[in-house]
C-alpha cells in the first residue's frame, strides 16, 4: 500500500501537481484564494460511493429486510435460522 502511494505521488505530482491528500491541497489553495482544482477532491470520494454501493448492489440485490439487519448487526441469528431450516 505504501508502494503504491509513493509511486502514485511521484507519478501524478509532476503531471497534474496531484496530491493524495485533500487536506494538503486545501491549504495553499486558501491561501492563494484558488479553487479551480478542489472540486476533483470533493466530487472523488463521493463518485467512489456510488460506483462501490452501484457494484454491491449488482453483486448482492437489494438486501434488507428482518435477515439482513440481523447480519448487518453480526448477529449469528440468521445462521441458525438456516441451520434450523435444514
Amino acid at each position: 500500500m505504501g508502494g503504491y502511494i509513493a509511486l502514485a505521488g511521484l507519478w501524478g505530482a509532476p503531471l497534474s501537481g496531484a496530491s493524495m491528500n485533500s487536506a494538503r491541497t486545501f491549504g495553499p489553495d486558501l491561501v492563494g484564494g484558488d479553487f479551480s482544482d478542489f472540486w476533483v477532491y470533493v466530487a472523488g470520494p463521493f463518485t467512489g460511493v456510488f460506483i462501490a454501493v452501484g457494484i454491491a448492489y449488482l453483486l448482492r440485490g437489494s438486501g434488507g429486510g428482518a435477515d439482513g439487519s440481523d447480519a448487518a448487526q453480526g448477529s449469528i441469528k440468521t445462521l441458525m435460522k438456516d441451520a434450523e431450516k435444514k
